[in-house]
C-alpha cells in the first residue's frame, strides 16, 4: 500500500537545524511531484516547499526562503527538507505530500518544535 513516512522532527533551539526525511513506497515515486506542508496549532496547513518529479524547480514559501532546502532522491524514493536558522514560528507538524494530477498522498506528519 501507499506509504509516506516522515522522520527527523524534534525539539531544537532557535537558530538550530533539522533535516526531515520522507520515505515513500507503494507508488511510482519518480512520477510524483513532492511537497512539504506544515500545520501549526490553530492554523491552516500551509505549503512550505515543493519540487518537481525531476528534482528541479523547487519552490518555497516566502517565510522559509533562504533557510530551507528541499531535495529528492528518486533512486531511494526519498524527499528531504533541510531546515536551517530555525525560528519559533517554524514550530508545527510537518507533512510530506505526493501529487500527480488529482492524486494526492499524505504522510502522518512529524513534529518540529523550535524553543529555547
Amino acid at each position: 500500500q501507499v506509504q509516506l513516512v516522515e522522520s527527523g522532527g524534534g525539539l531544537v533551539q532557535p537558530g538550530g537545524s533539522l533535516r526531515l526525511s520522507c520515505a515513500a513506497s507503494g507508488f511510482a515515486f519518480s512520477m510524483y511531484a513532492m511537497s512539504w506542508y506544515r500545520q501549526a496549532p490553530g492554523k491552516e496547513r500551509e505549503l512550505v516547499a515543493d519540487i518537481s518529479r525531476f528534482g528541479t524547480s523547487p519552490n518555497y514559501a516566502d517565510s522559509v526562503k533562504g533557510r530551507f532546502t528541499i531535495s529528492r532522491d528518486n533512486a531511494e524514493n526519498t524527499v528531504l527538507l533541510q531546515m536551517n536558522s530555525l525560528k519559533p514560528e517554524d514550530t508545527a507538524v510537518y507533512y510530506c505530500n505526493a501529487r500527480s494530477g488529482i492524486i494526492k498522498y499524505w504522510g502522518q506528519g512529524t513534529q518540529v518544535t523550535v524553543s529555547s
